[in-house]
């Protein structure tokens, strides 16, 4: 399983950034040049004919000078379980449940629900400090580059945001939090 998004958060996110891309001026041209993200995604993207990876949500967001979290609407109306983003046909999610920005960057709190089977993976988060993964049920198993880490119920741990990370869980299900750090475009 990748990183990309449900498809009706991917629409909302789309509706998003353009309304936001539209109240800065910005074209769709000078977005791409600012985000690193083609013209080509982003239209889609905009559309909600694309479902974007959350790092290439993340590039867009950081240009526009907003979030992930502001762009899914955590910082208007959080609801009390979080924003549904991810989740699969075996019973697999993820919340984003809160989020906080600073000028330098913003701190994400997600609550995950892993199905032995299914996996998350994403990217490298170039710039960013480690993770805090904490466990509250089962067992999961963090890869991060050659690393392999596994965490048990209770249990807490760092994990690396400079290189692809995979998570999955070792015992049937497992479930845990995750505290991400997303710099801010030229603040890292």
């Amino acid at each position: 399983m990748s990183e990309q998004i449900r498809p009706d958060v991917a629409r909302l996110v789309g509706d998003r950034i353009r309304a936001v891309r539209t109240s800065q001026d910005l074209s769709v041209v000078a977005l791409a040049e600012r985000s690193g993200v083609s013209r080509r995604m982003l239209t889609q993207v905009e559309l909600g004919q694309a479902n974007p990876s959350l790092s290439t949500v993340d590039k867009i967001a950081g240009a526009l000078g907003t979030s992930f979290a502001a762009l899914v609407g955590v910082h208007d109306r959080p609801a009390p379980d979080g924003v549904e983003i991810w989740s699969t046909d075996a019973g697999s999610w993820a919340y984003l449940v809160n989020a906080v920005e600073t000028p330098e960057a913003t701190v994400e709190l997600w609550t995950w629900h892993l199905v032995r089977g299914d996996r998350y993976e994403t990217g490298p988060a170039v710039g960013a400090p480690p993770s805090i993964v904490h466990v509250t049920a089962g067992e999961v198993r963090v890869l991060g580059g050659e690393a392999e880490t596994r965490i048990g119920e209770r249990g807490s741990a760092r994990i690396d945001a400079d290189q692809d990370r995979a998570f999955d869980a070792v015992t049937p299900a497992a479930d845990f939090v995750w505290v991400v750090t997303v710099p801010r475009p030229g603040r890292s």
